[in-house]
C-alpha cells in the first residue's frame, strides 16, 4: 500500500516548505532511536517522507506519482516508469539492468534502505553520522526566575571529548596514518546482487569508520573513540519571559561525536514552580484581592502585590465583586519582543458576617433608605 508522506509528517498537502521542515525536525527529535523511548522504524519513515517532501522538485514528482508508487506499476517499473527511466532519473544514465553502475544522488536516502545503495560523497555522510547525540534535560525554576530570567548551573554525566587525545583517538605522541583498507577515502566499493541485477555501491570503510585515517596506537584514556564519559558542569542563561514547558537549545552542549565528530545539542525543558499568589496567562499575571463591603461601596486605595512589589490600586465607589482591574506593563516580560504583559487584578467583595447589634442596626437603616 502506498504511503502518504504528508500524513506521516502530519502536514497538509498545501503546507509550505518551512512547515514541512519544522514538522520533520519535531518528529525526528521525538522518535530518534538513540533517545529513550525512540522508535527506529518511525524515525526511518519520517526521514523517508522528508526526503520526498523537503525538496521542492522531488515534492512535485511525488505529488504527481507518489500516491500510485508501488501500485499498478509496469513490471520492473516504479510508479509508471520502467527501470531504465528510473535509472536515468536517478543518475544511472539508462544502463542495462544486468550491469549498472550509477549514483542515486539525493534519491539514495529514499531508496537506500530498500536496495542497499549508498550515495556518492559517502565521506560527507559518514562525518554526519559521527555527530554526538542530543541530550534532553529538565530544570526546575521559580515563578519569578521564569518571569525575569536568571542563570543556573547544570551538571551532566555525558560523553565529552577526550582531554588526553583531543578527540582524535590516538595516543599522544603517536602517528595517525592513512587507512590501508580504503586508502584514505573512507569508503569501500561493494557489489550487491538484487532481483534487478548486480549493482556497484559505495559503503563506509569498516576499518576506519569512514575517517580515512587510523591511529597507529589507540589512546589509552578513551580507547581510541575520542570521547570519555564524565561529569560536566556549566552555566545556563535562562531568558526573561520563558514559560513552563518551553525548551532552551544549547548548541554543541550535547554529547561529543566519536573521533572528533561534532557535538550534539542540549535541550533543556523548563519546569516552572507554581506561585502561591500569582497565576500566569501567556504573559499576563492574574491575582485576586479582597475588599470590604464599605471599601467597595465608598471607594478606597488598597495595596496590591505585583512582580515589582507593592503598588496602590484605586477602588472606585460602587465597585462590584468580580470587577477586573488592569495594571498595564506589570506582567511578564515578552520572551521574543520588547515590553511586558499586564497584571489583571480581580476584586472580591467580602460580605460581612457575625455582625454586632449596632452593625445590624446600621445595615437595617441603610436598607430602609
Amino acid at each position: 500500500m502506498a504511503k502518504n508522506y504528508y500524513n506521516i509528517l502530519g502536514v497538509s498537502k498545501n503546507a509550505t516548505q518551512d512547515e514541512i521542515k519544522k514538522a520533520f525536525r519535531k518528529l525526528a527529535h521525538q522518535c530518534h532511536p538513540d533517545k529513550k523511548g525512540g522508535d527506529e522504524a518511525k524515525f526511518k519513515e519520517v526521514n523517508e517522507a522528508y526526503q520526498a517532501l523537503g525538496n521542492p522538485e522531488k515534492r512535485k514528482q511525488y505529488d504527481q506519482f507518489g500516491q500510485t508508487f508501488g501500485q499498478g506499476a509496469r513490471p520492473g517499473g516504479f510508479g509508471g516508469m520502467n527501470w531504465e527511466d528510473f535509472a536515468r532519473a536517478s543518475g544511472g544514465g539508462g544502463q542495462s539492468q544486468q550491469s549498472a553502475n550509477f549514483d542515486f544522488g539525493d534519491l539514495g536516502d529514499m531508496f537506500g534502505d530498500l536496495f542497499g545503495f549508498g550515495r556518492s560523497g559517502g565521506a560527507r555522510r559518514t562525518r554526519r553520522s559521527t555527530r554526538g547525540n542530543d541530550i534532553q534535560a529538565e530544570m526546575a525554576i521559580d515563578f519569578r526566575e521564569a518571569a525575569f530570567g536568571t542563570e543556573k548551573f547544570i551538571d551532566l554525566y555525558k560523553q565529552n571529548t577526550c582531554s588526553k587525545c583531543s578527540g582524535n583517538g590516538a595516543e599522544p605522541g603517536t602517528k595517525i596514518d592513512i587507512c590501508p583498507t580504503c586508502q584514505g577515502s573512507g569508503q569501500v566499493q561493494q557489489v550487491q546482487r538484487t532481483i534487478l541485477g548486480s549493482f556497484q555501491s559505495v559503503g563506509i570503510c569498516p576499518e576506519c569508520h569512514g575517517e580515512g585515517k587510523k591511529a597507529t596506537k589507540k589512546c589509552r584514556h578513551c580507547g581510541g573513540d575520542g570521547r570519555i564519559k564524565e561529569n560536566e558542569k556549566f552555566k545556563v542563561k535562562i531568558p526573561a519571559g520563558i514559560n513552563n514547558g518551553e525548551t532552551i537549545r544549547l548548541a554543541y552542549k550535547g554529547e561529543a561525536g566519536a573521533r572528533g565528530g561534532q557535538a550534539g545539542d542540549l535541550f533543556i525543558t523548563m519546569k516552572v514552580k507554581q506561585d502561591p499568589e500569582f497565576k500566569r496567562d501567556d504573559d499576563n499575571i492574574l491575582s485576586e484581592v479582597d475588599v470590604s463591603f464599605s471599601q467597595a461601596a465608598l471607594g478606597d486605595k488598597i495595596s496590591v502585590n505585583t512582580l515589582d512589589g507593592e503598588i496602590k490600586l484605586k477602588i472606585p465607589s460602587g465597585t462590584q465583586s468580580g470587577k477586573l482591574f488592569k495594571l498595564k506593563e506589570k506582567g511578564v516580560p515578552h520572551l521574543r519582543s520588547r515590553g511586558r504583559g499586564d497584571h489583571l487584578v480581580t476584586v472580591n467583595v467580602i460580605t460581612p458576617d457575625n455582625l454586632t447589634k449596632q452593625q445590624k442596626k446600621l445595615f437595617e437603616e441603610l436598607a430602609n433608605t
